[in-house]
């Protein structure tokens, strides 16, 4: 039992240490303790024995006792057996793992060591990405010279774990960073064209701006208002970022080039939009203009298809006044359409309003739909 019972405390031991989360140790622990009770009955038996043996003095139920003992001593034992059995598996991969986490610290904290010397000799440690991967490795390896994998084996693990993702992390970065010259130059090249196309088309800005208010509604375009200044303000940013870009390139850090030059994209986008906004708003109202009916007609056949949806369905007793407020309303916003300035934005707006209302029914009604055919 003595034996059963060191070997299967020395899996046990190895399990928490690697493997923590697994709690074989609370299962172990009542097996254990039934095999020491068992045990001090032993001695503590045997010591009656000697001493009566001794004094030859009898020993009351002695074969009765020798016998319950003998049999709570096999019970023991096939308890630490069965524990065993059941957990043999996890506990001999605990062993085996425990085994090899030392070689596992020294074989990690080796290949550290050759990343951070091939970064020191690579030419490219001032970028900024190769500088967080050494410092991050070097953090990794003081932390992996910190702990004991002979006592300390959970930590040794996942010590050696941070070292082979920061050595992988720095490794990559090494690879990349011969392209980042190039990647560089070609953002830089692209970014100062774009750059002057928005300029471009931001010159359209002004007079589309001024057409807006002009031929239309000055409550058409009171949400532009602001437009042609953000624009230029977004287009100047750009233009700084795209300086400190090629001064970061000319000095050498590439990454933070690319960087700078993202930040551009960024402002040119916004920049875009913004002046978008007000060209397509005139090319809008002009459209409805020529024809103000043309929107509304389509708003009204989705509305005519919705109504088809639900009579075909079986929905007209709860969806039929929705839909046919949707047409009232429809005529309500037409007839709006009145004076020599009309609110052609507040019509298109209102009408895609409708629109969404009605996509929000059908949309409802396709659910009831397939819900009753489930």
């Amino acid at each position: 039992m003595d034996r059963r019972q060191t070997a299967a405390e020395a899996g046990v031991a190895a399990s928490e240490q690697v493997f923590p989360d697994r709690r074989v140790g609370a299962v172990w622990e009542p097996v254990r303790a039934r095999c020491y009770a068992a045990a001090g009955e032993y001695l503590s038996f045997t010591d009656e024995l000697d001493t009566a043996e001794a004094t030859s003095a009898p020993v009351p139920d002695g074969p009765a006792r020798a016998d319950a003992l003998v049999r709570r001593l096999h019970e023991a034992a096939r308890g630490v057996d069965e524990f065993y059995h059941a957990h043999r598996a996890g506990l001999e991969h605990a062993a085996s793992v425990r085994a090899t986490v030392p070689q596992l610290l020294t074989q990690v904290r080796a290949e550290g060591q050759r990343a951070l010397a091939a970064a020191e000799s690579s030419g490219f440690g001032g970028y900024p990405s190769v500088a967080a991967g050494v410092g991050r490795l070097n953090e990794a390896l003081r932390t992996a010279s910190s702990v004991d994998p002979q006592t300390e084996v959970a930590a040794a693990r996942a010590a050696a774990a941070e070292v082979q993702d920061a050595t992988a992390e720095l490794s990559e970065v090494l690879a990349q960073a011969p392209s980042r010259a190039t990647a560089a130059t070609n953002a830089l090249a692209s970014v100062t064209t774009r750059l002057a196309a928005v300029r471009n088309r931001a010159d359209a800005l002004g007079p589309a701006y001024s057409a807006l208010l002009r031929e239309f509604n000055a409550a058409s375009s009171a949400d532009l208002t602001d437009n042609e200044r953000q624009s230029r303000h977004d287009i100047e940013a750009a233009d700084r970022e795209l300086v400190a870009a090629r001064g970061a390139a000319a000095a050498g850090d590439p990454e933070t080039a690319l960087d700078l030059t993202a930040t551009a994209r960024t402002h040119l986008t916004e920049a875009e939009q913004l002046v978008d906004a007000v060209t397509r708003r005139l090319e809008l109202l002009r459209g409805v203009r020529a024809d103000p009916e043309a929107q509304a007609r389509t708003v009204r056949f989705r509305l005519r298809d919705a109504q088809m949806l639900a009579v075909d369905r079986g929905l007209v007793g709860e969806w039929g006044s929705v839909l046919d407020a949707q047409a009232e309303r429809l005529d309500r916003i037409t007839a709006g359409l009145t004076g020599r300035h009309p609110d052609y934005w507040a019509y298109v707006t209102e009408l895609n309003t409708v629109a969404d209302f009605i996509g929000g029914v059908v949309e409802r009604m396709r659910k009831h739909i397939a819900t009753d055919n489930t």
